[in-house]
């Protein structure tokens, strides 16, 4: 008997056509044919893919809103975080640590929590960040492995008023090394991330008739391709396509405000003055969530708002912008309403990754650590001592699923005590474990972490 061979399909393959002279390709989901006979990775051996995303809100909680009472596996979600109920099972909640960086103006020093470096001071309100932000170290690990190293996003357009500025307040993620560091700028137009990561068609501003019709490209490629698939197979990329063409209508739909001009650092046209916000969070987080699923990146980073910007939430009509009104301290109407807005546009990401389908039968959330902070404890007090962070997912049975909530020692109240609750960094370093086992530490100098937090780990 003469025996069918199976078919095998690299998971590098891209959908390829041509657009208005332009080349554009589209990125395939993890397919059966990709995979080995069990379905346990890859047909080459190479492991299935470990996902990061870094996130970002600003100008920090009320502590006695935010942190639950419960400690844990028994603990239940406080009020702010109560929008966060659908992905419950999912979180890890880091409280009371404490975040060591030398040196301190404001907000900026908060900013240590994402990549365990203090910050190098340049004068007045200008600092340039210490040292790579952790999702670039994750992505110097394992960015060879995609045709897209990281991509960044950026909600709010809207900068400071106060004259912060340097690289810290200019980008969340750093590549590099100490000294030598490039921000990686996020793009704010869903339509450039778009292109970035599904096509090389750049379209005009404004113009929507010169908007990328990428799955009318790569048509032929796709029509070749699938009568040598197995059934299941021709689904899942017909369910891609079909979401991708559904993202692409989403994007196309929104008015031309919601572009922006080649510099991700100049503002677009609002609609009636105000930012939107959610449509703008869902169509970059859908982007994310393909982005990984046909693994074309595996690495993102989500800067909601920058700090001491000047972003009002005016879809719950705050009544002036969220930084300004954390200065009202910390019990102010405005201030507080904006914490739990802030905490339901992270559910919202997180629950774009929970539903979208992974090979095997999980979701991305499964197979995806989503580290979340934000630049200070309290917004009034600029305080870094009890900076929350929220580690969403399982990371591939990595992290604690069910997750709990793990509260360090209370701090003594020294900046520099051998006794102060744990250290901030100690977070990073167990995120980077999951992507590179051999990893010892994270940061440097003062912030520097050479003890993961095992705690949260499975």
């Amino acid at each position: 008997m003469t025996s069918v061979s199976r078919f095998s399909l690299s998971r590098r393959t891209m959908l390829r056509g041509l657009f208005g002279g332009a080349t554009v390709s589209v990125g395939l989901p993890i397919l059966e044919c990709m995979l080995n006979a069990n379905g346990t990775a890859f047909a080459g051996g190479e492991a299935l893919p470990l996902r990061f995303l870094m996130y970002y809100w600003a100008d920090g909680v009320n502590i006695g809103q935010f942190e639950p009472g419960q400690v844990g596996a028994d603990w239940a979600l406080s009020n702010h975080m109560s929008s966060l109920a659908p992905v419950k099972d999912y979180l890890n909640l880091c409280t009371g640590l404490q975040n060591r960086a030398a040196e301190r103006i404001t907000h900026h020093e908060g900013m240590t929590v994402f990549n365990g470096y203090s910050f190098n001071y340049a004068g007045g309100l200008d600092t340039d960040s210490g040292g790579p932000t952790i999702d670039q170290v994750i992505a110097d690990a394992i960015g060879a492995r995609t045709a897209v190293r990281s991509v960044q996003v950026r909600v709010s357009k809207r900068e400071s008023t106060d004259g912060d500025g340097g690289t810290t307040v200019t980008a969340l993620s750093h590549r590099g090394t100490p000294g030598n560091l490039t921000p990686q700028i996020p793009q704010a137009s869903p339509v450039e991330v778009f292109n970035y990561l599904f096509g090389n068609f750049t379209p005009g501003v404004d113009d929507r008739s010169e908007r990328t019709h990428v799955l009318d490209a790569v048509k032929a490629d796709v029509e070749r391709l699938k009568p040598r698939m197995g059934t299941i197979d021709r689904q899942r990329l017909d369910s891609h396509l079909t979401n991708i063409d559904e993202l692409q209508a989403k994007i196309n739909s929104m008015p031309p405000s919601c572009q922006l001009p080649a510099a991700p650092t100049e503002t677009n046209m609002d609609v009636g003055g105000e930012e939107p916000i959610t449509s703008v969070v869902d169509a970059h987080a859908s982007l994310i969530a393909y982005a990984f699923a046909c693994d074309v990146t595996r690495v993102a980073s989500f800067l909601f708002k920058k700090f001491v910007s000047s972003t009002v939430y005016d879809e719950i009509n705050a009544s002036q912008g969220h930084h300004a009104a954390s200065h009202l301290g910390a019990n102010d109407p405005t201030y507080l309403a904006g914490i739990p807005y802030e905490m339901e546009k992270l559910s919202q990401v997180l629950q774009i990754l929970m539903n979208t389908e992974e090979i095997g039968g999980g979701n991305l959330l499964d197979s995806t650590i989503v580290y979340a902070s934000t630049d200070c404890s309290t917004g009034a007090s600029h305080s870094i001592e009890r900076q929350p962070i929220i580690l969403a997912g399982h990371g591939r049975n990595y992290l604690a699923y069910p997750g709990v909530h793990y509260q360090a020692t209370p701090w003594n109240g020294n900046d520099n005590s051998p006794n102060a609750a744990g250290n901030t960094s100690d977070v990073l370093l167990t995120c980077l474990q999951a992507f590179d086992p051999g990893a010892t530490s994270v940061g440097g100098g003062a912030p520097q972490s050479n003890s993961p937090l095992t705690d949260v780990l499975a």
